[in-house]
């Protein structure tokens, strides 16, 4: 069965057949959903909103994009709503100059204030990182963030940084972009990474996977990542499942006692 680590399923884009498609699921082969948080009041709305689902899981989490208003007080909400049942993660937080909004010193500011939020209460992190590599790193390297886990979400750099994280023991994200023709720096981290350190993810609905590119993405495309990896790596599309399942429960610290005894 398939562990989807990265979605929203709270987007306007699912509000026609939110709970059609969701009721699809578990006979498509999807085992868990975890439903990402981006800003303060969308993290609210997730402590509910995944309770209506036995295989969805949620974080909460303010985006780099939307730290602009953030209040020191904030954390203290974020806090609070991290107690919460099914709330497993800190995230998505990091850094994306891609907008260039809001300026990089106060994306810094929040993203350590949340990187510290996941260390004090012992959760792993989701790190968003777009056009802001060394950054990330850096912050990550000084923050002691190897001390925390968690994984970088849509990786979407080269092998070096690749290895960079993986030395921090990070998971690396990988959704609907590897199976993109002009993918090749991509399909060159994940022929690189260990399968042992990568979880699916489709930012749904964003980044469909070929044949759907450009349309709204799901979390029953995840297959057409599975077997894009198994074609890279030489694996069994069954095995990359399975092995990414349970990387996934490792990372997002859902592993059972028996789930442990076979590690």
């Amino acid at each position: 069965m398939i562990f989807e680590t990265h979605a929203h399923f709270d987007d306007e884009a699912f509000d026609e057949d939110r709970e059609s498609l969701l009721v699809e699921m578990k006979e498509n082969g999807i085992e868990v959903i975890v439903n990402i948080g981006v800003d303060i009041e969308n993290s609210k709305f997730n402590v509910e909103f995944i309770k209506k689902y036995d295989f969805m899981y949620g974080t909460v989490g303010v985006h780099p994009n939307e730290t602009a208003n953030l209040k020191e007080q904030d954390m203290n909400i974020l806090r609070m709503l991290a107690g919460s049942e099914k709330i497993i993660a800190i995230g998505e937080i990091g850094l994306d100059y891609h907008y260039d909004k809001p300026k990089p010193s106060v994306q810094k500011i929040w993203f350590e204030k949340q990187l510290e939020l996941a260390r004090e209460l012992s959760m792993p992190a989701v790190i968003h990182s777009r056009d802001a590599a060394k950054d990330t790193l850096d912050m990550m390297k000084v923050l002691h963030a190897e001390e925390i886990g968690g994984v970088i979400h849509c990786f979407a750099y080269g092998k070096e940084m690749a290895r960079e994280f993986l030395s921090l023991d990070y998971y690396l994200g990988i959704g609907g972009v590897i199976t993109f023709k002009n993918a090749k720096k991509l399909k060159e981290v994940v022929d690189y990474v260990p399968i042992e350190k990568i979880v699916l993810e489709t930012d749904a609905p964003y980044l469909a996977p070929d044949p759907f590119r450009g349309k709204r993405n799901s979390s029953l495309y995840l297959i057409y990542v599975a077997e894009a990896i198994a074609q890279i790596k030489g694996m069994s599309t069954e095995e990359v499942i399975a092995v990414t399942n349970h990387n996934a429960k490792k990372m997002y610290q859902l592993l059972t006692t028996h789930d442990e005894r076979k590690e």
